[in-house]
C-alpha cells in the first residue's frame, strides 16, 4: 500500500526548499522532527478539503476499515465525537426536543459536544457495575428505553471497550436502533485495532453507523492521531457533510507529523498487523493466564489490554508495578490497565510477566462496588456550561449545581454532569478519584 503523505514530506525533505513559509522552526532541529513538520504547501494537500495526497491516504484507511468515508483526525477522538453528534444533531426534529441516548461513562469530550450543539442526553445506566469506567449497556436496555420516550432521540450513543476493556454488543444493539430508524454511534476510541484481531470487532463491522477511532491509543500512530469512519452503507449520508463537520471541530492547523503517522499505519495495517497482533494476544493470554492462577481475574474483553481486579485484596499494586520499572495505562484502588500492543518489546512482556509470577496478594479487604449516581438535572448542559462558575472544595459542594465536568483524564469520564445537583454520593465518588475542588455555578 502506498503513502503519499510520507512520500510528499521525505521529497520536500530532500528538495532543500526555502522554507519561507510557517512553521517558524523552518525544518531546524530542536526535537529533531521538525524537518518533516510542514504546514498546508502546494501539492501538500488540505485536510478539510483533500483532493490529493490526504485524500488518498484517507481512502487507503477507508479500504482497510470497510467503510464508506474515513477521515484523518489530528485532534484524536474528542474532535470525531463532536463531529458525530453534529452530523446526527443535523437530521433531528427540533421541534421535538433535540437528546441523545448515551452510556452513562461517555468521556467528558462528550459532555462538552452537547453543550456546544445545546442537545439534552438521556442517560442509560449499567445494571451492575465495577466501576465509573465501565458501563455495560445491553441491547434490551436500549430496546426497553426506546420503547419508553415519548420522542425519540436523534442517536443512540454507546462507549465501547470501555476503559476497563468491556465490549457491548454492538452488533444487537445496532440491530436495536435500526428497528427504530436511529443511528448508532460508538466511541471506539480504544478499539481501533479491533478491526484486525482474529475475531472482528470493531463497531463499523458489526452495525454502527458512525464510530470514532483513536489511532494513536492501540496503533503505532502518533499523539493525537484519529479517525472517523462513516458505516458503508452511509444510509442516513452522513459523509456528505462529514468533512465540513471535523473542519468545524478541528484545528485549521493540523499537525503533518500526525498526518503522516496516520499514512505510514495505513502501510503497517496492509503489511504486517494480522501477525502481529495475533502474537501479541499469545503473549497477552500467557501473562492473563499467569495472573489467573494467582487469584487475580482480569476484567477486560479486548484482546490486547489486561484489566487486573484488585478488589479484594489490600495492597499498593500501583507502587508494585512501578518498583518493577512497569507504567500502566490506569489504576485506582481496585484496578490496574496496561494496554499493550505489538509493538512492546519483549523486555516489557517479560517485566510484566515477572512482576505478576512474583505476586504475593493475601490480605483481603472489604470489596466496596462504585455505582453511578443518578442524580437530578436542575439546567440543561449548555446552561451549566456557559454559566458563572467558581471553583469550590468538594466538601463544600453539597446541593451545588455542577458546571463544567471535574474529572481527570485517564480515565475522563465525569462523576457529576454538568447541570447535575451535586448529592453526597458525588462527593464520595470525589474523594475516591481524588479530585478535591470542582466547579459550580455561583
Amino acid at each position: 500500500m502506498d503513502t503519499p503523505i510520507f512520500d510528499f514530506v521525505q521529497n520536500y525533505i530532500k528538495s532543500n526548499t526555502a522554507r519561507l513559509h510557517m512553521p517558524g522552526h523552518k525544518g531546524v532541529s530542536f526535537l529533531g522532527c521538525e524537518c518533516a513538520d510542514i504546514t498546508e504547501i502546494r501539492g501538500a494537500d488540505e485536510l478539510y478539503a483533500p483532493d490529493g495526497i490526504i485524500k488518498e491516504s484517507e481512502e487507503n484507511a477507508s479500504s482497510l476499515y470497510g467503510t464508506s468515508k474515513t477521515i484523518y483526525s489530528a485532534g484524536g477522538s474528542s474532535q470525531s465525537i463532536n463531529a458525530m453528534l453534529y452530523l446526527a444533531y443535523l437530521r433531528a426534529d427540533k421541534t421535538k426536543g433535540t437528546f441523545v441516548l448515551a452510556g452513562r461513562n461517555a468521556h467528558k469530550s462528550f459532555i462538552y459536544a452537547l453543550a456546544k450543539l445545546d442537545a439534552d442526553v438521556e442517560w442509560l445506566y449499567p445494571e451492575t457495575t465495577d466501576s465509573i469506567c465501565s458501563c455495560v449497556v445491553t441491547a434490551k436496555q436500549v430496546e426497553e428505553k426506546l420503547n419508553s420516550l415519548q420522542n425519540k432521540p436523534f442517536a443512540v450513543y454507546i462507549t465501547s471497550p470501555d476503559y476497563l476493556g468491556k465490549i457491548c454488543d454492538i452488533e444487537s444493539i445496532s440491530k436495536v436502533c435500526k428497528k427504530h430508524d436511529i443511528p448508532l454511534l460508538v466511541d471506539n476510541a480504544h478499539g481501533s485495532c479491533l478491526k484486525f484481531c482474529e475475531e472482528d470487532l470493531h463497531p463499523i463491522s458489526l452495525g454502527a453507523d458512525m464510530c470514532c477511532d483513536s489511532a494513536h491509543k492501540t496503533l503505532p500512530v502518533l499523539t493525537g492521531g484519529g479517525y472517523l469512519h462513516i458505516a458503508k452503507d452511509d444510509k442516513y449520508s452522513f459523509s456528505q457533510n462529514a468533512i465540513n463537520a471535523m473542519a468545524i471541530f478541528g484545528s485549521t492547523s493540523p499537525s503533518y507529523l500526525i498526518l503522516q503517522s496516520l499514512d505510514l499505519c495505513n502501510k503497517y495495517i496492509n503489511d504486517k498487523i494480522h501477525e502481529n497482533i495475533k502474537i501479541c494476544t499469545e503473549k497477552c493470554n500467557e501473562i492473563k493466564d499467569i495472573m489467573s492462577k494467582k487469584g487475580v481475574a482480569n476484567l477486560s474483553d479486548e484482546p490486547l489490554k489486561i484489566t487486573a481486579d484488585f478488589r479484594e485484596f489490600d495492597f499498593d499494586f500501583a507502587e508494585y508495578f512501578r518498583n518493577y520499572n512497569i507504567e500502566f495505562e490506569y489504576a485506582d484502588d481496585n484496578f490496574v490497565v496496561f494496554m499493550l500492543s505489538p509493538q512492546n518489546s519483549q523486555e516489557d512482556f517479560a517485566k510484566l510477566k515477572k512482576a505478576i509470577e512474583n505476586l504475593n496478594v493475601e490480605k483481603p479487604k472489604n470489596i466496596e462496588n462504585t455505582e453511578f449516581e443518578i442524580a437530578k438535572r436542575v439546567v440543561t448542559i449548555r446552561q451549566a456550561i456557559f454559566s458563572e462558575s467558581e471553583e469550590i472544595d468538594v466538601e463544600n459542594a453539597l446541593n451545588r449545581i455542577c458546571a463544567s465536568p471535574t474529572v481527570s483524564c485517564p480515565p475522563a469520564i465525569p462523576i457529576a454532569v454538568s447541570g447535575e445537583r451535586i448529592t453526597e454520593k458525588h462527593i464520595k465518588l470525589f474523594k475516591k478519584y481524588n479530585i478535591n475542588k470542582i466547579n459550580v455555578i455561583k
